[in-house]
């Protein structure tokens, strides 16, 4: 077969393009520029809630005794919340389990007892209270405070808040790094807005838990916020944080 008419034939359209002024560059079309950006921003709240954990442990060689002292001991610190006013639904036990624990727990020899355990999760409502409540339960028979917890009830406005002052951010940040390159930015992409999960410190001793990225978004700060008039609590603010992606066009 001859190739020559072929070999011909494109040699004829590469000096055609060469003399119309085209390059090899320019026979694919131009991508447009673009930016992708982060913005990160934080909104301090001093808080409305608080969730408090607590733990309740008791052991004996009997399991029934074991059981027992630790019903009991929960049945006052469950009576003791109600006495502030705190509603049932605020109050909840969350975790229980039964141990047999031994001296040598590999061979399972020198058995000391069945340890029971139960963890109770208050949310007080009324902040003022909190130095009080903790005081009492911790008298009444509460071993640990596996977790306090200060929240905000108005978590979805201050997140809004957030994530708008985030996209600014974002616009800021993509402005002024364009600028140094001598671009200008155009219209987003693109926007992505970052779900971060979060750690639930309820039950961190005897079974933690992971949460969603849904979930309450505080961190508890431990300088700054108003100061009690009277007592040690000092809630502070905290942390309302958002985060978003932006891909810009640059021109």
């Amino acid at each position: 077969m001859n190739w020559k008419p072929v070999t011909l034939l494109a040699a004829a359209l590469v000096a055609t393009f060469a003399l119309s002024g085209w390059t090899s560059d320019q026979l694919e079309p131009r991508q447009p520029g673009v930016i992708t950006v982060t913005g990160d921003a934080d909104v301090r709240v001093v808080p409305d809630e608080v969730i408090i954990t607590l733990g309740v442990e008791t052991w004996n060689e009997d399991l029934g005794a074991a059981k027992a002292q630790n019903d009991e001991r929960v049945s006052q610190v469950l009576a003791l919340a109600r006495s502030y006013g705190i509603q049932p639904q605020h109050i909840q036990t969350e975790h229980i389990s039964i141990e047999p624990r031994y001296k040598d727990d590999y061979e399972k020899r020198g058995f000391i007892g069945f340890f029971v355990r139960k963890t109770i999760v208050i949310t007080l409502k009324d902040i003022s209270k909190f130095d009080d409540v903790l005081t009492d339960v911790l008298q009444d028979g509460v071993n640990y405070v596996h977790g306090v917890e200060f929240r905000t009830t108005q978590l979805r406005k201050y997140r809004d808040e957030a994530r708008a002052l985030a996209i600014q951010a974002a616009r800021e940040k993509a402005v002024a790094m364009a600028g140094a390159l001598d671009q200008q930015v155009g219209q987003p992409q693109s926007i992505y807005e970052d779900q971060s999960r979060w750690w639930s410190w309820y039950n961190w001793w005897w079974g933690p838990r992971w949460n969603g990225g849904m979930a309450q978004n505080v961190i508890q700060e431990v300088d700054g916020g108003s100061q009690p008039e009277d007592g040690s609590l000092a809630p502070g603010q905290i942390t309302v944080n958002a985060r978003v992606t932006v891909t810009f066009a640059t021109e």
